[in-house]
């Protein structure tokens, strides 16, 4: 008796799935990502859900549909929900100063409107000092001391002349969700959001709480050797800004109720996603709590946490990438439009320069990395791919210096200089590979190079001084 054929559809998605999944292996792999979890949404349904690696390497403990994951600064997504439902009931005016419904401020704050805070065009200063990571203040841990210290703070520019991420913002958007709200922000979260879209796991937490099915975090080691424990802090009073915990299922439940019409009605999701702009017009890279993701066709919006998790949604499309992680840097952000394509013919056609990567990295450790140029031209004719990005080479080019592999990296910035030539970063990237292999004249002359392309190249201008090339 003869088998039924399979379906050309259904094999072709089982094939596209497999696909994926050799991608996201790959650049798991590359990026030393311990564990992975990948949800694809299409047309309201959960098309594809995948877990990948290791939940915990200190118990071995794999990563399943039920391992939560850090969403860090993502959690800012669900902040720009929970103030657009509030404008939707008549409660908040996106255009209204934040003076207008919260007392006590330094009047040089009470200007700001809601739509600046939510898209980090306020000019206020920042609670959390970027380079130290720790609050501002006399005493880094204490959440009274350092609100009291910001407020005492000059403000850093007129509201709506610039963007400059800041955590400030979203302290006093939890501040607002929860006078006008009734409740504080997280309950507010958890009843007017999770409940709604059958988020049962997900929750708010750091280090300092217990959560049951919690991946472990981890950072690289110096060099990228070896992993260290990631200890997660996130106060209470800016959990508007980070601090909630779920997992691909879930997230893709969320962004299903937010489209379906059950956390706001399609004009507000319209709303919440619509780019901002600046006092003089030009574009703001966020709309209401979300980044916005800018490029011809195929526009996205986005929630991006810690380096190690992210979700797109591309409105036009009717498609959803989520990929969560447990490595902050780990950036799997950069892996979505990849895994979008596969959905998004026209997408892969015009952001496809990393998957092209990832095959090239692919034929290059099975045949060796002569002749990079003609294994890319064959790839790209093979599949209709876009060439590979500056970044895209760039970043596979380091991953190779830090794994002491100088002649192979060198093979990969010379494809990049090949295909970017006036690139001044590619130039100093080359001239860096061939210093660590010891080729000190032919790192002298693209030290040069990049100088000829960009006067101000520092770091050009110190290799050369050190290698007496001056």
């Amino acid at each position: 008796m003869a088998l039924a054929a399979v379906p050309a559809s259904h094999a072709q998605a089982s094939r596209a799935e497999d696909d994926i999944a050799a991608f996201v292996r790959s650049e798991m792999q590359e990026r030393q990502i311990p564990g992975l979890q990948l949800a694809v949404i299409q047309h309201g349904k959960v098309v594809l859900k995948r877990n990948f690696g290791l939940a915990s390497l200190q118990y071995q403990v794999p990563v399943t549909d039920t391992s939560l994951f850090s969403i860090n600064s993502a959690t800012k997504a669900f902040a720009g929900v929970a103030v657009m439902q509030l404008v939707q009931e008549g409660k908040i005016d996106l255009a209204a100063p934040v003076g207008q419904y919260l007392t006590g401020l330094p009047v040089a704050w009470q200007a700001v409107t809601v739509t600046q805070l939510l898209n980090h065009t306020s000019g206020l200063p920042d609670v959390l000092d970027q380079r130290s990571g720790k609050l501002v203040g006399p005493l880094p841990d204490a959440a009274d001391a350092a609100w009291t210290a910001v407020q005492a703070l000059p403000v850093e520019a007129p509201p709506g002349q610039r963007y400059r991420y800041n955590q400030t913002n979203y302290v006093l958007l939890a501040q607002l969700v929860e006078r006008l709200g009734g409740q504080p922000f997280t309950t507010f979260i958890q009843r007017r959001q999770f409940d709604v879209a059958g988020m049962r796991h997900s929750g708010f937490g750091d280090a300092k709480d217990v959560v049951a099915n919690k991946a472990s975090s981890y950072v690289l080691g110096r060099g990228g050797k070896g992993y260290r424990n990631v200890i997660e802090d996130f106060p209470v009073f800016m959990r508007a800004g980070a601090g909630i915990n779920s997992n691909a299922g879930e997230l893709a439940n969320w962004l299903i109720a937010l489209q379906s019409g059950r956390l706001l009605a399609p004009a507000g999701v319209e709303r919440l996603w619509q780019p901002t702009s600046l006092n003089d017009g030009k574009p703001a890279p966020w709309a209401l709590g979300w980044p916005t993701i800018g490029r011809d066709g195929h526009r996205a919006v986005a929630g991006i946490g810690g380096g190690r998790s992210a979700f797109y949604v591309y409105p036009n499309d009717g498609l959803a990438v989520i990929i969560l992680s447990n490595l902050a840097g780990g950036q799997p952000e950069q892996l979505i439009d990849t895994v979008a394509g596969f959905y998004l013919p026209a997408l892969r056609q015009q952001r496809g320069g990393a998957y092209a990567a990832h095959l090239l990295r692919t034929k290059a450790a099975s045949a060796g990395f002569d002749g990079l140029d003609k294994k890319l031209a064959a790839i790209l004719r093979q599949h209709g791919l876009p060439e590979p990005t500056e970044d895209d080479l760039n970043a596979w080019g380091y991953r190779l210096l830090g794994r002491q592999q100088p002649k192979q990296a060198v093979a990969v910035f010379q494809l990049g200089v090949q295909l970017y030539p006036q690139g001044a970063n590619g130039h100093d990237s080359l001239a860096e590979a061939y210093e660590a292999d010891g080729a000190k004249a032919l790192a002298v002359t693209h030290y040069r190079r990049s100088l000829e392309l960009d006067a101000g190249n520092a770091h050009a201008v110190a290799r050369l001084r050190v290698l007496g090339a001056n």
